[in-house]
């Protein structure tokens, strides 16, 4: 009986000690991906780079793809859709010059990674998404993880969500065609948006609102999955 108990007691130690040992390499390699992937390529906004140093991407993505999670590469999150590459997400991020005191919609919510990295600048995130099975996990994730500052809604990306409107930042995790209206029509007078536009080929886009209409910024080529339409087809 005491040999029993033993080995159980020593069983769980050991457990114990690999899971801390698993999460000093996430945190490791956590670290070396935004000093090597994203401040070596130009980021230099603190706030970015500190919410980039604390969210756990491992947590985002499937277990058998954890041990990549810190590769500067998008990972498939299933149905066709990717979490993106996380300089991309910094980029984007810093991109949208978001203030502490913003309110963020971000359409395309995906594994809740980006909602999470901009829910540790931000004071409110709005995030939609069009395929209810990645809507209800992401749901549950931010959850569990505690986040009281982001809203997920299932539903059509194009419509925005004219609730909360106007918004100081819009920013799209998918590719549309062309600037969706209704979107930028939910920005605030000042407001940006950081928007990838193109089909085969892309382009990201900083839009401002201004008091006369909206300027048009090209930032640098990218590849996103294309954006949904509420059918259920790519634009």
């Amino acid at each position: 009986m005491k040999k029993v108990f033993f080995c159980a007691l020593l069983t769980a130690v050991l457990c114990s000690v690999c899971a801390a040992s698993e999460e000093e390499v996430f945190t490791l390699n956590r670290q070396r991906m935004v000093e090597k992937q994203i401040e070596r390529r130009g980021i230099t906004d603190k706030r970015v780079l500190d919410a980039m140093r604390k969210v756990k991407r491992h947590l985002f993505v499937a277990a058998y793809l954890r041990n990549a999670a810190y590769e500067d590469r998008p990972l498939p999150i299933g149905r066709g859709q990717t979490i993106s590459q996380p300089y991309i997400v910094a980029y984007m991020t810093q991109a949208a010059r978001i203030g502490q005191n913003d309110r963020i919609l971000e359409i395309g919510t995906g594994s809740g990674y980006q909602a999470v990295v901009l829910a540790e600048i931000a004071k409110e995130v709005y995030t939609i998404e069009i395929l209810q099975p990645l809507a209800d996990s992401a749901r549950l994730r931010l959850e569990g993880m505690g986040y009281k500052n982001i809203k997920v809604k299932l539903g059509d990306g194009y419509k925005g969500w004219r609730e909360y409107a106007p918004f100081d930042v819009i920013i799209v995790t998918a590719a549309p065609s062309e600037i969706p209206e209704e979107l930028a029509s939910q920005l605030k007078i000042g407001g940006r948006m950081v928007v990838p536009i193109g089909s085969f080929y892309q382009e990201l886009y900083l839009i401002t609102r201004t008091e006369s209409g909206f300027k048009k910024e090209a930032l640098l080529p990218v590849v996103f999955v294309p954006m949904i339409h509420p059918s259920g087809e790519d634009e």
